[in-house]
């Protein structure tokens, strides 16, 4: 199993426009932050998880194959304003709809946003086409298993998961987009070998964790390695990852993480 992240920022991105602090202006490539979404590979399967804006540069850079299906956490334009680039790995499934996997409120923004493309095979060659489910809070799959879980995300509600890869039994925990990780989540993650959390900024906030309540989830999820991701412009990443514990640290954009 392997994830590569696509972007690790929050929705402005890093650096944010007309800014000129420290970090916006840094030349460490770990400071520039592209919206948080990655791409995670599992046996044989291609998982997208998001398509923020950038998505589509992204794609291009990492020379991403193919998508077999799509997870959205949740419906913030942040998380879903690039899934009408996935239209060309709509064209290499010979016109079968790609399946998209999240709660209702990311239902409902698809079909606000994306109406044109909710059907069950493209209008014509290079039309994307989506068929939305209802995310289940186990999805079997012949390369492994998917566990998803509601969490809290301010005044709405977000998806995360836990993939067990099958052959291997590696486990891949991903939190992002919340305040809080539900204990239901956390024993389902525990011993993970990546576990992947919400990590905001080091002030509080309302509607994602912080540094220190993600360290919190972590210690008790218990990961070989855990990173944090979807960091504000208040995050240095040379000045700040020197705070956290030997196993937690600050994701960046175009890390892969290799779990075998």
């Amino acid at each position: 199993m392997k994830i590569t992240f696509l972007g690790t920022g929050t929705s402005q991105g890093v650096p944010v426009i007309g800014c000129s602090c420290p970090t916006c202006v840094s030349t460490d490539p770990r400071n520039t932050r592209y919206r948080t979404h990655a791409h995670v590979e599992i046996g044989n399967l291609n998982i997208q998880v998001d398509a923020a804006p950038e998505f589509r540069i992204q794609a291009l850079k990492h020379s991403i194959p193919k998508i077999d299906m799509v997870l959205l956490t949740h419906g913030h334009a942040d998380h879903i304003l690039g899934m009408d680039d996935l239209r060309r790995y709509c064209d290499m499934r010979d016109g079968e709809a790609l399946p998209v996997y999240t709660n209702e409120e990311g239902e409902e923004r698809m079909r606000s946003i994306y109406g044109y493309a909710i059907r069950g095979k493209p209008k014509e060659y290079g039309y994307p086409a989506f068929s939305l489910f209802r995310m289940p809070s186990r999805l079997d799959l012949p390369a492994g298993v998917i566990h998803s879980f509601n969490q809290r995300h301010g005044n709405f509600e977000s998806l995360g998961f836990v993939f067990i890869e099958r052959f291997t039994s590696k486990k891949l925990a991903y939190f992002t987009d919340c305040d809080s990780v539900k204990q239901k989540a956390i024993e389902r993650a525990k011993g993970a070998d990546l576990a992947v959390l919400d990590g905001l900024r080091f002030k509080a906030h309302k509607s994602h964790m912080s540094v220190e309540q993600a360290i919190e989830v972590a210690d008790k999820i218990g990961a070989k390695r855990t990173y944090l991701i979807h960091m504000t412009h208040h995050v240095n990443h040379a000045i700040a990852e020197t705070k956290l514990p030997g196993k937690v640290r600050f994701a960046y954009d175009n890390l892969v993480v290799d779990l075998c």
